[in-house]
């Protein structure tokens, strides 16, 4: 049996300990503890999110934050914990579908504009205009000329962003190969996750390499002073939730930062 400090013990005690010790199927007091030390930091931080957005909205500030990936790196589930306690109305989290006819005759990046931020609001975008530089010519979806296009006006643009008074974070969420297709197997074998996998998933393992080699090109053209990625090691994912919110509130210089 593991024997535990006084300390560890008043943890296990704690209301929020008993919680998960019963949510537990198996009783495995260093994975209880593991969680426990998890959600009391998130609250932490959850409670920093939420003074960063008081912020925002007295000050009239605009935030923007790209979470960026690979199918199944924990994007969504880190969005989730950064809004969770969040006044809904002065935030959008953006997940845009396949362009309509009439948008892909548009300038690329007007779709984007449309859900920007307007004073005193944060957007949170769960894949953003950086589906050109990676998913799309990975998959066929646009021309090479199209992508050079994008490599060639995306940091200008971002340039403009930042000095319409815009903070923009880009994050970057790192898995391994084989913990994608762990997630992948985890996703099909849960009914109500099943709706998360697409065609694209399908193939990503197969198109591992040239994701890659994609990926590596966005680093090296898009990576810039003004608007630098953050890359978090993705695999173990209640860590990188943590990171992604210390990332943010570690970024904006909002009053009463802890």
């Amino acid at each position: 049996m593991e024997k535990l400090t006084p300390h560890e013990l008043d943890l296990i005690n704690s209301k929020l300990g008993l919680k998960i010790l019963l949510n537990r199927s198996k009783t495995e007091l260093k994975k209880v503890l593991e969680r426990i030390a998890y959600e009391n930091k998130l609250i932490g931080l959850q409670k920093d999110m939420i003074k960063l957005q008081q912020w925002v909205i007295e000050k009239d500030k605009k935030v923007v934050v790209l979470f960026e990936g690979r199918d199944a790196a924990g994007k969504g589930g880190a969005i989730r914990r950064a809004i969770q306690h969040l006044n809904p109305r002065h935030l959008q989290v953006v997940a845009l579908d396949v362009p309509s006819a009439d948008e892909k005759k548009q300038w690329f990046f007007q779709r984007y504009i449309n859900h920007l931020p307007k004073p005193g609001e944060i957007v949170f975008f769960d894949r953003s205009w950086y589906n050109r530089a990676v998913v799309e010519p990975v998959n066929g979806f646009c021309t090479q000329k199209q992508y050079e296009t994008f490599m060639g006006q995306v940091n200008e643009f971002e340039k403009m962003l930042i000095e319409s008074d815009t903070y923009l974070i880009k994050i970057y969420f790192s898995i391994s190969k084989e913990e994608q297709a762990k997630r992948f197997e985890e996703i099909k074998t849960n009914p109500l996750k099943q709706w998360k996998i697409t065609p694209v998933d399908l193939r990503a393992q197969e198109l591992w390499d040239t994701y890659t080699h994609y990926k590596k090109m966005m680093f090296a053209k898009t990576h810039s002073a003004h608007a630098p990625w953050h890359i978090i090691e993705a695999n173990p994912k209640m860590n990188a939730r943590l990171e992604a919110l210390e990332l943010i509130l570690n970024t904006i210089p909002y009053e009463s930062k802890n």
